[in-house]
């Protein structure tokens, strides 16, 4: 039979428009791609990445000593302590780990013979299995860990030298210098920070002893000539192929008593950077950043008040600080209060002969965890270097300062901040974030950092008196680990997190509706509301993993409950059970949903009436922000 194909021509075209307006109706039906159907993010899964471990117990059987491997699987299973590591929330920079490299370390490294190359390619090196310090911390003339008092340009009593004529470094020609330019040839990247002891004895007023050494402050006179030191210090180094990063203009310029010592109160410092210290760099072309501060975390008020002058403030980068006094948490009272400024650890040491254990878990939780978790960009220990004696030091100077090494003759032996920091240094690149993580007040304290290959790092300590076991939860994947008592673990991974982490298991939070008040507990015996403007207690939740994916809410140890879906929610239970298990779901704009075991939403009501679970769909009123 003939066919008329002009006759079916039209019918074909029409039966193929028919078809491609369904399939494009049909699309419109699905949630767009990336988009969960509440409009949170996904991210294909990772392919169950490998887990690489080091371990160090309190015991030393292991030291830095890499364990089996683990992989990440599908996140199943329930563990109180899991760490929620998102790669997808980031904090500050890291600049690197490290120690300080005071005269007397150089003296003994310079003396180390053949062994000197192995040991700095060993703190140096950023090959595998190298500590790979990228951070390091020079004296501007003598520490107390120097064999004896000496400044740039040290006058005959009676004299001044305000043109500098004299100054000179050649005091360090002898180790300083050459350790540090093998230093530079192995990381030609490390950053260095310098710090002065003291100014030159002619430049201070109301000294106290050892020469003119200790005691004493900066004589307001000597002011300008101070602050051209510093450049000429800059010069100097650059003239031998050292590039100083950045300089603190006093250590612990609240301490008169060491040797060599100088004070110089808040205000001091304050009018030395904005009047002489930072106009001096600037009409000089000097880069070296200016960190104020440099000592105890007892007193956050000093870098507030040199970052509150408000001239002072363009030249100073941010503030440094030590925990001999106080607290970490400092760093992130003077963060909060100027978060365009840095924050930087640069000194703590450990006494000798030191308990390995006990230093361990201190340095690790306050240091190595505690400064990142609190903003820091640097973690430095005091020192690099000591003799089995202890030495060098000055008169009056640490008599018992435990080096991260302990050289005698041709050979050094590695003690507790070499492994601190090696736990870090070792894995987390210069140039890394840190990421979030949450910690526990009992167990298992961490900090998570994302490398600029993209590398994951987990450091975690254990601090409860036995062994913990815990999960660490990335997207959608988890894995378990057990650590001993006091110990410490690295954990290193490739891969692309699979969407965000979902609910932050173990940490307590805020959640504020859209009315833009707090969500409350209120005092567990009344309904509960979305009707406060500030958070107290009872707006507080603790998100607890309830297994299955989801997720129970406890304030004040008791359970939120959504009361079977048909009267208003409580936080009233003592345990909890199907109706106080929700599932969290996270839309575009980062806000949260909460869905009741009757596939209903949290509701805060339009924040005048008491809080529900009984909304088929989410809007605004069903969508709350987390620690907002």
């Amino acid at each position: 039979m003939r066919t008329n194909y002009n006759l079916r021509l039209p019918a074909i075209l029409m039966m193929l428009l028919a078809l491609f307006i369904y399939s494009c109706k049909k699309d419109l039906s699905k949630p767009a791609p990336g988009l969960t159907p509440n409009g949170s993010s996904t991210v294909a899964r990772s392919a169950n990445e490998t887990v690489n471990i080091w371990e160090t117990t309190t015991d030393q059987s292991k030291l830095l000593a890499q364990q089996g491997s683990v992989n990440f699987a599908t996140d199943a299973g329930t563990n109180p302590t899991t760490i929620t590591v998102d790669e997808t929330t980031t904090y500050q920079t890291i600049d690197g780990f490290g120690y300080a490299l005071t005269g007397g370390s150089a003296s003994l490294i310079n003396g180390l013979g053949a062994n000197q190359s192995t040991m700095l390619n060993d703190i140096f090196s950023t090959a595998s299995g190298h500590v790979g310090s990228a951070f390091v911390r020079v004296t501007i003339g003598a520490s107390d860990l120097s064999s004896s008092d000496f400044t740039y340009d040290d006058m005959p009593s009676g004299q001044t030298d305000v043109n500098l004529t004299h100054f000179s470094i050649s005091q360090e020609m002898t180790d300083l210098v050459p350790v540090l330019k093998k230093i530079v040839a192995i990381n030609p990247n490390i950053k260095i920070l310098a710090t002065p002891w003291t100014a030159p004895v002619w430049m201070k007023t109301g000294t106290t002893g050892n020469g003119g050494f200790t005691g004493g402050s900066l004589n307001t006179a000597y002011y300008d000539a101070y602050a051209r030191y510093f450049v000429k210090y800059i010069q100097a180094m650059a003239g031998q192929g050292i590039k100083i990063y950045a300089i603190t203009p006093q250590n612990e310029p609240l301490n008169p008593n060491n040797n060599p010592a100088m004070t110089m109160q808040s205000n001091e410092e304050a009018n030395f950077i904005k009047n002489n210290l930072g106009p001096q760099f600037a009409s000089n072309g000097i880069t070296t950043k200016i960190i104020a501060y440099d000592h105890n975390c007892d007193q956050p008020g000093y870098p507030e008040a040199v970052l509150g002058d408000a001239s002072a403030n363009p030249y100073v980068d941010g503030s440094a600080f030590h925990l001999y006094a106080g607290d970490i948490s400092a760093l992130t009272t003077v963060h909060n209060a100027y978060p365009s400024k840095n924050v930087y650890f640069t000194e703590q040491f450990i006494g000798g002969p030191g308990n390995f254990g006990g230093d361990l878990d201190w340095h690790m939780n306050n240091l190595i965890i505690g400064a990142p978790r609190n903003w820091s960009r640097v973690v430095l220990e005091w020192n690099l270097a000591a003799d089995p004696n202890y030495n060098p030091h000055t008169a009056g100077g640490c008599s018992n300062c435990l080096g991260a090494v302990t050289i005698s003759g041709n050979n050094y032996t590695r003690n507790t901040a070499y492994y601190t920091v090696a736990h870090a240094s070792e894995f987390v690149q210069a140039g890394a974030v840190r990421i979030a993580s949450n910690t526990f007040s009992a167990s298992i304290q961490n900090v998570a950092f994302k490398n600029p290959d993209g590398t994951k790092v987990v450091v975690a300590l254990n601090t409860a008196s036995s062994t913990q076991s815990f999960k660490i939860k990335w997207g959608g994947e988890s894995f378990t680990y057990s650590l001993p008592a006091g110990a410490v673990a690295t954990f290193k991974w490739s891969g692309t997190q699979s969407g965000a982490s979902g609910p932050p298991i173990g940490q307590t939070i805020t959640l504020k509706g859209f009315n833009n008040d707090y969500v409350s507990g209120e005092n567990g015996t009344t309904a509960m509301t979305c009707t406060r403007t500030t958070p107290g207690t009872w707006e507080d939740f603790l998100v607890v993993d309830a297994g299955g994916g989801k997720v129970a809410l406890q304030s004040m140890g008791k359970y939120v409950s959504s009361e079977n879906g048909t009267m208003p929610i409580t936080c009233n239970r003592t345990t909890f059970g199907a109706w106080e298990e929700f599932t969290w779901g996270v839309n575009a704009d980062g806000t949260i949903t909460l869905q009741g075991n009757n596939g209903k939403f949290v509701s805060s009501e339009d924040g005048t009436q008491a809080m529900t679970c009984n909304r088929a769909t989410p809007s605004g009123w069903e969508s709350f922000g987390v620690n907002k």
